[in-house]
């Protein structure tokens, strides 16, 4: 039976060798101030993500988000400003006008009608990963194990409806409050698998030296998107739904990328999801 148990509550038994695994993976990426500021700033909600967005060694927000972000709402005439979020609240945050939008790695599937959205700007695989001498490779193996996902995500929405028939009805699922706890989780051997954004598992496995294995079939293709709250009538959707089609045709978006990605063109295929 397939069932939600915080962070709190799991850990309780292991948090110091969790939280030892997880070290130099960021819980907030810290308000940073706009670059430019001569220009009116728009409050960018997110969490740390990496490749998308983490602190760098100056403890400076970094990554793919923050780069396309900067520069598209610069060309819009404002300034960025990254603020941490609790994702939890992500929506509330945005729907009160504390937050301009939220940015940060955030599929728009099932989300359409939640937001006002621009995007998809990019495209992302929603996957499943195990240990590598894990005896799991496919989804159906899944049966009887248990995984680790983020409280809110995608793919704790996939496992907890039960509506994917690829997936066991006997999977005891693990909802976490911080990404990074859930790669700690599966180093350390607390659960049989994790799902999350591809890209930010390959990051992880990167930055620790820590050996997984992506199962190949996919959870989900999904588009990602920038949300801002469906009250905002200041059309700054569609202006940025506007840059960012200008930013894919002069290239910036595929240079940014590449600088984080491997076959960086690929991720910006956005007209192939769902066929």
């Amino acid at each position: 039976m397939k069932h939600r148990i915080s962070r709190r509550a799991f850990l309780r038994g292991c948090t110091l060798l969790a939280a030892s695994a997880a070290v130099g993976s960021l819980t907030s990426c810290g308000g940073t101030n706009a670059k430019d500021s001569s220009l009116p700033q728009l409050i960018v909600g997110s969490d740390t993500y990496p490749p998308y967005i983490y602190l760098n060694n100056d403890g400076i927000p970094a990554g793919i988000d923050v780069e396309i972000a900067t520069e598209a709402f610069r060309r819009m005439g404002y300034a960025a400003r990254f603020e941490p979020i609790d994702w939890e609240q992500k929506t509330n945050l945005v729907e009160s006008g504390t937050i301009d939008c939220i940015w940060g790695c955030f599929s728009m599937d099932g989300r359409e009608e939640v937001y006002r959205w621009a995007g998809p700007y990019m495209v992302s695989r929603q996957v499943a990963a195990v240990d590598a001498d894990s005896s799991i490779r496919t989804l159906g193996d899944l049966a009887g194990k248990t995984i680790a996902v983020q409280s809110t995500g995608k793919p704790e929405e996939i496992f907890l409806s039960g509506s994917d028939p690829r997936i066991p009805q006997a999977v005891d699922v693990f909802s976490t409050e911080d990404r990074s706890v859930q790669y700690a989780m599966l180093a350390c051997g607390y659960v049989d698998a994790i799902a999350a954004h591809e890209t930010a598992i390959l990051q992880y496995m990167k930055d620790n030296s820590v050996e997984f294995r992506i199962l190949e079939e996919p959870l989900l293709v999904t588009g990602l998107g920038i949300a801002f709250a469906k009250n905002d009538n200041r059309g700054l959707n569609i202006q940025l739904n506007a840059v960012l089609a200008q930013m894919r045709t002069d290239g910036t978006l595929e240079q940014i990328l590449g600088k984080y990605l491997e076959h960086a063109s690929q991720y910006l295929e956005v007209d192939t999801i769902g066929t």
